[in-house]
């Protein structure tokens, strides 16, 4: 089935002309993201050249994703925007729900029993306004979005940081906050900052156990977590060639996790193959005939330092897996190296989980390759030493998968196979232990492996790997293994070695599926009610922020002065608390709970009303409830991780006036601004020392402009004060937002 192929046929059409138009602007050769981003501008955006990493730009979108936790909070808002329906095909995924426990059919029914209300009420907005609806089970939000409806040289957005997902069929496609949607489904334009172009070029083809993942591991390593930061990474050459589309995907996905806006790769036969093995002959039909436009040019890709602001070369045929973590997805250990680093860092040696499966590798070919292994490992009478669980993406690839027998290959491995969902990955496991704060280590193929992330424990050393060296490390059950030149005993006492995976890129007897789960919406929503009861726990109808009056903003006091690593985790925890997604008032009950305090090093603040230290959450709440506004002051690459919107809402619900932070990660820094936060940089990042426990804090924002820095006073307990200056990065739209309150508010305004 192909969705939306009007919509496609009407972007194809045009593609030649915009894109002809673009580079006779420029006056030279363009590489992919310029194309897709020229051919994307507003039709009231002027076409002439934008700097990138500068200027802000206004786009159009060709559709719009949502998963189920950011869901409820994008449509609540879009609730409050006015409009009869969606300006652009939408859909909203029920993937994050679900809490890993027992297995996949037990999981799922109690995650459609408990979150009932939730799935109804996603389920009816959906309906009302043309939302297409994937229920729960469908799978997870990225990989449904790949097989369905992402197509090469489209722009989407989602409300999910790894949306990028969809890079790897050729598309721009960008994570964003839930405000963002809401602009797009209500018919605005989108903005964005020119993105900054880094070109990786792959040379070489992959071979033995190295694997996509591999690639993105090691640019991982490279680029650093905010490397990426306002930038577009673009892979090309013959090694991007030889990859399959799902590979090119888990590589874009994981663009994440360098702060990339997003990462793309040129239109090629495994993206017309994948096509039509996912039902799409006729969007490969339209994208063959518009292929030349549908990739750089080739003097881009001949002279890339002309063109992009950074280039890395990568050999894929000496390209080496790599082991990343833990903490962070940036600590990237050859393994060749990473057992080393294992005695020499201190870290727990016994692997007790392995986790293979997410948005992330759960292909066909993922599961293909990892089953491989573990179908030599039962045939050479090794038994899996770790507990080994498995989450396929999607139902397509369970369906399809289960037939083929990958399933059994697992389960005879001793495997437990979960609901198609996000599960471990964000922290909805129900992890089987004995001691819930033991040092431990776990290592997965999903993307991001923060403290606490995936069950809670902060001493849980979580390591990133392809699906492949996850299965191969859970039989060994010792992160000192090293399945490429090492030996492992059997029931018969015997040394045997794991021979490298294989696997098919595509099913030979084609994808099936008998139920894919998806609901379509009535052609006319006006008739159906949304009902929110008011004692709800899990949902709750929005009310809109205050608007600023412009003056400066004087008598603010000190929420929280973070120290060190700040993650959206860390402002806005999951796990548990993704309950509360659609619930403001409740889920502001985990406002900063994992944030750093730097005066004391511990996880509290100092509440002054009482002079007593406390949960963060509890202060915020105490401050709010007093009428106290107040400012948050952060460390480098300030909101990093999940494009959490509810980690900008909380502080505004709870009277945060303004983040003050050495820099930003993107997306946290446009949430907050939607949310009418004001965000600030130091203008010297030292002045950070300078501020005090006890402050209390006037900012001198009533002449703000873009451009412009912003002056703020920080008054001491001991009578002396700090004057320093702050940057910004809002432009005139931008400031509309501030004083407006809010993104949305400012859409009310003109849609009234």
């Amino acid at each position: 089935m192909v969705f939306d192929l009007e919509m496609i046929q009407q972007m194809y059409a045009a593609l030649p002309g915009k894109v002809a138009a673009a580079r006779e602007m420029l006056g030279r050769p363009m590489t992919l993201a310029e194309k897709i981003l020229y051919s994307h501008l507003h039709p009231e955006t002027e076409l002439k050249p934008y700097n990138r990493g500068r200027d802000y730009v206004d786009f159009a979108p060709d559709r719009v994703a949502m998963q189920d936790a950011t869901a409820q909070m994008a449509l609540l808002q879009f609730m409050m925007a006015g409009k009869k329906k969606v300006a652009v095909p939408s859909t909203v995924h029920c993937d994050h729900l679900i809490q890993a426990k027992i297995n996949a059919d037990k999981d799922l029914a109690t995650a459609i029993d408990t979150n009932k209300e939730v799935y109804d009420f996603l389920a009816a907005v959906s309906n009302k306004y043309g939302i297409g609806f994937w229920k729960p089970g469908a799978g997870i939000i990225h990989q449904v979005v790949l097989e369905n409806y992402a197509f090469p040289g489209a722009m989407m957005i989602g409300t999910d940081s790894h949306t990028p997902n969809a890079g790897g069929l050729g598309m721009v496609a960008i994570g964003v906050g839930g405000a963002d949607a809401v602009d797009v489904m209500a018919g605005m334009p989108w903005e964005l900052k020119m993105p900054k172009l880094i070109g990786v070029h792959l040379k070489g083809k992959l071979n033995g156990w190295a694997s996509p993942k591999d690639v993105i591991l090691k640019v991982a390593g490279i680029l650093t977590v905010k490397g990426g930061t306002d930038a577009i990474v673009e892979y090309f050459g013959e090694g991007a060639k030889s990859m399959s589309c799902t590979g090119k995907g888990t590589i874009c996905n994981m663009g994440a996790e360098i702060g990339a806006t997003t990462s793309t790769f040129g239109y090629d036969d495994s993206m017309s193959r994948y096509l039509r093995a996912t039902g799409r002959a006729e969007v490969a039909d339209l994208a063959d005939g518009v292929a030349e436009h549908l990739t750089g040019d080739a003097e881009a890709y001949a002279n890339p330092g002309e063109y992009f602001d950074q280039v890395i070369e990568i050999d894929l045929s000496t390209l080496e897996p790599h082991i990343n973590g833990p903490y962070t997805p940036d600590a990237a250990w050859p393994l060749s190296k990473f057992a080393d680093a294992v005695k020499d860092n201190g870290y727990p040696q016994e692997l007790e989980v392995g986790l293979i499966g997410s948005c992330t590798n759960s292909s066909y070919e993922d599961l293909d390759r990892a089953a491989s292994v573990a179908r030599q490992a039962v045939n050479k009478n090794l038994k899996v030493k770790a507990e080994f669980t498995v989450t396929p993406g999607s139902e397509l690839v369970r369906f399809t998968v289960e037939r083929d027998g990958f399933l059994k290959a697992f389960e005879d491995l001793g495997g437990v196979v979960l609901a198609n969902a996000c599960g471990p990955c964000i922290g909805q496991w129900a992890r089987h232990t004995d001691d819930p704060n033991r040092k431990n280590s776990i290592i997965t193929s999903f993307n991001r492996n923060f403290a606490k992330r995936n069950d809670g424990n902060p001493n849980t050393h979580s390591f990133v790997a392809s699906p492949e060296v996850v299965t191969a490390m859970a039989i060994a059950g010792d992160l000192t293994f090293n399945p490429l030149t090492d030996t492992l005993t059997n029931e018969n006492g015997q040394q045997v070695m794991l021979d490298p995976p294989v696997g098919d890129e595509l099913p030979e007897k084609g994808f099936e599926v008998e139920d894919a789960g998806f609901i379509a919406p009535v052609e006319d929503g006006s008739g159906i009610t949304i009902e929110v009861a008011e004692d709800s726990q899990r949902l709750q109808l929005l009310t809109p922020f205050q608007p600023w009056d412009g003056a400066d903003i004087k008598g603010l006091s000190l929420f929280i002065k973070a120290f060190g690593k700040c993650t959206t985790d860390h402002i806005s925890m999951a796990g548990p608390w993704l309950r509360y997604r659609g619930h403001l008032e409740n889920i502001c009950g985990n406002l900063m709970l994992g944030a750093i305090n730097a005066f004391t090093k511990k996880a509290n603040s100092k509440n002054k009303l009482t002079g007593e230290y406390t949960e963060n959450p509890k202060v915020a709440k105490a401050y709010a409830e007093a009428g106290i506004q107040s400012i948050i002051v952060g460390d480098e690459n300030y909101g990093e991780g999940s494009s959490r919107e509810h980690a900008a809402m909380e502080p505004r619900h709870r009277g945060v006036r303004a983040v003050i932070v050495k820099s930003f990660a993107r997306i946290h820094e446009t949430n907050l601004k939607k949310q009418g936060v004001l965000a600030l940089t130091f203008a010297n990042p030292a002045d950070y020392d300078k501020i005090q426990e006890n402050d209390t804090i006037d900012i001198l924002a009533s002449s703000i402009a873009p451009g412009s820095q912003v002056e703020v006073v920080f008054h001491h307990e001991d009578g002396s004060s700090d004057a320093i200056m702050c940057n910004h990065t809002f432009n005139a739209a931008q400031i509309d937002w501030l004083k407006a309150g809010s993104a949305l508010n400012l859409i009310r305004q003109q849609e009234g």
